[in-house]
């Protein structure tokens, strides 16, 4: 009995001890570890191109130069993938109720990479620079600076006064800021020979550490983590940019494992790129249009003013066709002026698939057909017949389209000749001086997140203007200047939206498709995000946390 006592306590306390050690754990939650980004690493990356400056007021018309200015200097401000403005330089910034007096607030902790802090005349000097007639910006650009009156109202605060509202002002803070320290004395002029542009000094995530230099030739670009940027010191410890004459150089370079990442991945190697089993392959929209203009005020064809013959042609196009045939899929189809995705987009605007059985009830309840003499033309009702020359760009992608868009059209028994014209001059001599009929061209509108289609569609614009379709519509014309003088987003966003609408009504020019860029990264390297871009060196706007290198992190799961 004795020894029975003993066992019977001693399976009491078991019992009280599981009960503990029960009831204090969380029923159902076990620890996990999930991976975390750290510091360190090499990332590599092919650019296609060359090296020219390191400067940003220098780089408009060097994309390679861009890309690495990206990551060296900053900007007042950058815009996100909606086009939204965010902070950069400026934190915080505030508009006048009259839409005419900004007031930017500089970060306390922004300092350039040789520990100088980053002020207002850093600011002011860089303006004056880009301002110049002998800076490197559009003229557009140098025309709107000299109107706006600058303050530097203390060290970290400054104010810029309008002449009148224009609410896509925002945009033209984007541009790089120069140390004024270290570049005072230099105009604009001599800024092109200063040897700054080869041993920069900025205020981005990385800073220069040297110029790669093989056989007496620039072959690289070396960069380190910038450990004072405000933004947090990026993930990467070593960024190291290898040019390239071509996209099939980079990706041979990738094969040879001489690069990580290759900078843009053309047509002529995508399919390639898609071959290789660690290469992930990412897109992003581009800042440009493809779109058929018409000439809306040319005597020889009347018909393209009716606003129904032209919904009928756009009904007519096979886009999707051409998109997955000519550009391998590396586009998306159109349906305005303004990009989608972005804040001013309207997502119900219509849509028109390939419907050429629509597109020809569209012509005959419209008047439009083959004449009682014969022939496989259709006529207008004054017996006009539908024909008429389509310009293009003289390059084998353009050819194919423009060869495209006539095969369409015939079926609906409209003729168009093919004209190949090189860019400049069907800009310059035709569509600048209205001397054309249908023109199939590219729109881009690059650096300029605020979509403000007023210089492509408002009447204003149409005489000498890039109104080339020459578009007289008062109540699209009327929104498009409420939206440039409106400063509420959402009011805009409202204008926009009617604009939009009026568009797909009328189809003043017919939209084809937005192209998009691609890129190329390692598997190896995480955190690679590609947003919708309003210029290629935007595929760097979250590269401070790509990484290369984790750690373990602990959490718990239910």
């Amino acid at each position: 009995m004795k020894k029975l006592r003993w066992q019977l306590i001693l399976v009491a306390l078991t019992l009280v001890v599981v009960s503990v050690l029960l009831l204090t754990q969380q029923p159902g939650e076990t620890q996990v570890f999930s991976p975390l980004p750290a510091s360190g690493g090499v990332y590599t990356e092919g650019l296609i191109g060359g090296l020219s400056r390191l400067n940003p007021l220098l780089d408009l018309n060097n994309p390679a130069d861009r890309d690495i200015d990206r990551l060296l200097f900053s900007g007042l401000l950058r815009f996100d993938d909606k086009g939204l403005p965010m902070p950069d330089l400026a934190e915080s910034w505030g508009v006048s109720q009259d839409g005419t007096i900004y007031n930017l607030s500089l970060r306390a902790n922004a300092v350039w990479h040789d520990g100088q802090p980053v002020t207002s005349q850093d600011v002011l000097f860089t303006i004056d620079l880009l301002k110049d007639d002998a800076s490197f910006f559009p003229a557009d650009v140098r025309a709107m600076w000299k109107q706006v009156q600058i303050k530097a109202l203390n060290d970290k605060l400054i104010q810029f006064v309008l002449p009148e509202p224009f609410a896509p002002f925002l945009d033209y803070l984007t541009f790089g800021v120069l140390p004024k320290h270290l570049l005072e004395g230099v105009s604009a002029a001599e800024m092109a020979a200063s040897p700054f542009n080869l041993a920069p000094i900025g205020s981005g995530p990385y800073q220069f550490k040297r110029l790669i230099v093989e056989n007496g030739q620039a072959a690289g670009v070396e960069l380190s983590a910038n450990a004072t940027y405000y933004g947090g010191a990026p993930y990467i410890e070593t960024v190291i940019f290898r040019y390239y004459p071509s996209a099939q150089a980079a990706l041979a370079a990738y094969r040879a494992g001489d690069v990580l990442g290759v900078s843009e991945i053309t047509l002529d190697v995508l399919n390639q790129a898609l071959a290789e089993p660690n290469l992930a392959v990412y897109s992003g929209r581009l800042p440009e249009m493809s779109l058929i203009l018409f000439n809306l005020n040319d005597p020889q064809t009347p018909f393209l003013a009716d606003a129904a013959l032209r919904r009928a042609l756009l009904l007519g196009l096979n886009r999707q066709r051409m998109v997955n045939q000519f550009l391998f899929g590396q586009a998306i189809v159109a349906d305005g002026p303004i990009f989608p995705g972005t804040w001013a987009y309207y997502e119900n605007i219509e849509h028109l698939d390939y419907d050429p059985q629509a597109a020809l009830s569209l012509l005959k309840a419209n008047g439009y057909a083959i004449p009682a003499s014969g022939g496989s033309l259709r006529a207008d009702k004054d017996g006009k017949l539908l024909q008429f020359t389509l310009l293009h760009p003289d390059d084998a992608l353009h050819t194919a389209l423009a060869q495209s868009i006539q095969q369409n059209w015939s079926k609906l028994g409209v003729e168009i000749t093919l004209q190949a014209l090189p860019y400049e001059q069907l800009v310059n001599d035709r569509l600048k001086n209205r001397n054309y009929q249908a023109a199939l061209v590219e729109i881009s509108l690059a650096r300029t997140p605020d979509p403000d289609p007023y210089p492509f569609w408002h009447q204003s614009e149409a005489a000498n203007g890039q109104n080339y379709s020459q578009w007289d519509n008062r109540a699209a014309s009327e929104f498009l200047e409420q939206a440039r003088i409106t400063s509420n987003l959402e009011d805009r966003a409202r204008l926009y939206r009617n604009f939009q609408v009026i568009f797909a009504q009328e189809n003043p020019a017919l939209p084809l498709y937005y192209p998009v860029y691609t890129y190329a990264v390692d598997q190896q390297v995480l955190g690679v995000q590609v947003p919708p871009l309003f210029d290629t060196s935007d595929r760097f706007l979250t590269f401070p946390f790509w990484h290369l290198l984790t750690r373990r992190g602990a959490g718990t799961s239910q």
